[in-house]
């Protein structure tokens, strides 16, 4: 198996799945990277779905919230279409819906707002304290030698994104990780961006599904595949509350409220190094055991 794509060059990859190609005014066609799971990754699906809502607004309204369910797993062999429909454009807000369609059928739907910006009450919860920061914890390259088994087609496919787990990340063996109440990482877009927040919006949309979900599994010192749990993305919502750079640092702090019934439910803030709060995710997932 060859090295996995790293740095400009992988982020160079990541700007191509996230170029989609225009069929008419409200209809786009995306890819999937040629090396990846068997499955197109929720990430994915989700931030090419915002690039294909946003290519129909006004590009002085930025998003601020989105709110998406997968529906059917996607074939990453296939192209998928994108179809949007503008729900509404007002006077401070625009509303449109994307659909992500395969084979004739829907595999994600989504809506999401955008807003033109305006002054305002200003205040956020503070980014938690004593958290080491990202050159203080081992590099994903540096956790992937420990557990080279376990890796899968993840040590294969594209790099991205620069993710640094602060505590055990869920893909080590079973019994290597200590129940976590919180699972906390840092990341960035592993190289430069351009200067569109869109495009920014779209790689925090991407980045945002890698290890939400894992935060369920934290709080139990479970671990995903064998011996562990299997899961998949139920819903996805994400608000975007400052202006941020993806290809910038930022803590992901993922806690779990609650699990049951094989459902988990996940929720995330994000924080830039200097401690501002950025963003914030939700996810619901499906978590089921699996043998050893």
């Amino acid at each position: 198996m060859s090295d996995p794509l790293v740095g400009q060059a992988a982020v160079d990859h990541l700007l191509e799945v996230l170029d989609l190609k225009e069929l008419g005014p409200f209809t786009f066609r995306g890819i999937s990277p040629p090396v990846g799971p068997q499955r197109v990754y929720g990430g994915q699906v989700a931030g090419q779905a915002l690039v294909a809502a946003g290519r129909t607004v006004d590009p002085s309204r930025l998003v601020h919230s989105l709110h998406g369910y997968f529906v059917r797993p996607g074939d990453p062999t296939e192209p998928i279409e994108y179809h949007v429909e503008n729900i509404r454009d007002g006077r401070s807000f625009s509303v449109r819906r994307a659909v992500a369609v395969q084979g004739g059928h829907t595999i994600f739907f989504m809506s999401a707002s955008f807003h033109r910006q305006e002054e305002g009450l200003d205040h956020h919860a503070p980014a938690p304290p004593g958290v080491p920061g990202p050159d203080e914890v081992p590099t994903m390259a540096d956790r992937l030698a420990r557990y080279a088994d376990r890796a899968g087609i993840w040590a294969a496919i594209p790099r991205p994104i620069d993710v640094r787990y602060v505590g055990e990340p869920g893909w080590v063996a079973p019994g290597d990780r200590p129940a976590d109440p919180y699972q906390r990482v840092w990341m960035r877009i592993d190289g430069r961006l351009p200067d569109d927040p869109l495009l920014h919006a779209c790689a925090l949309t991407y980045a945002s599904d890698l290890t939400l979900l894992d935060s369920v599994l934290s709080v139990h010192g479970e671990v995903w595949g064998p011996g562990g749990v299997v899961g998949a993305s139920l819903d996805h919502a994400l608000w975007f509350h400052r202006r941020f750079r993806a290809d910038e640092w930022f803590l992901y702090d993922c806690w779990s409220p609650s699990a049951s019934g094989a459902r988990g439910l996940a929720t995330g803030r994000m924080f830039t190094e200097a401690g501002r709060h950025v963003a914030t995710a939700v996810q619901e997932g499906l978590l089921r055991r699996v043998g050893g």
